[in-house]
């Protein structure tokens, strides 16, 4: 946790640079705790840096297509010539990721999470899959992540200002 909480620091700092007085210092330190809430809740003092990757990643401001291929290249293992993701990596992920709605109560059972495994691999007859088909099927909303293109949504939209008046 000492080195999440080193990279965090590093990474809030830059962002208080990039825009100063909009970043909380504490930023660091309250996001170690939501980590350290989803993913070491037996109070282990451990928390994999994949997970937390895959957290930061999914409540970064970047567009949803730069996440997908993020968790792509955080899960997925080289094969020869491709990179590939396993049955394996897809459901570490999709648990990872289920963390984030269930710290508010909202999270899917481990059933919700095998089904989603089996719709990505549906038609697939090898053990892994390459990118484009990770990324289609992420585009297609499945339901064990549909809450990640809505926030992306809403946060999209909270700077849209309209010069409408109402009588």
């Amino acid at each position: 946790m000492q080195q999440i909480f080193r990279m965090l620091m590093k990474l809030f700092q830059r962002a208080r640079l990039e825009k100063p007085g909009q970043v909380d210092p504490r930023a660091a330190e309250f996001t170690l705790s939501l980590l350290v809430a989803m993913y070491d809740r037996s109070g282990t003092g451990y928390v994999k840096t994949r997970s937390a990757a895959a957290a930061l990643i999914s409540l970064s401001g970047d567009t949803l297509l730069a996440k997908y291929r993020a968790f792509f290249q955080f899960y997925s293992v080289p094969d020869g010539k491709e990179t590939l993701i396993t049955r394996s990596a897809l459901r570490s992920l999709l648990t990872d990721l289920n963390q984030i709605p269930a710290i508010v109560g909202e999270g899917c059972a481990l059933s919700c999470v095998e089904i989603a495994i089996r719709d990505c691999f549906h038609g697939v007859l090898n053990a892994a899959i390459v990118e484009e088909k990770f990324l289609s099927w992420l585009r297609s909303e499945p339901a064990v992540l549909l809450w990640l293109p809505t926030c992306y949504r809403l946060s999209a939209t909270e700077m849209v200002s309209h010069q409408a008046r109402c009588r």
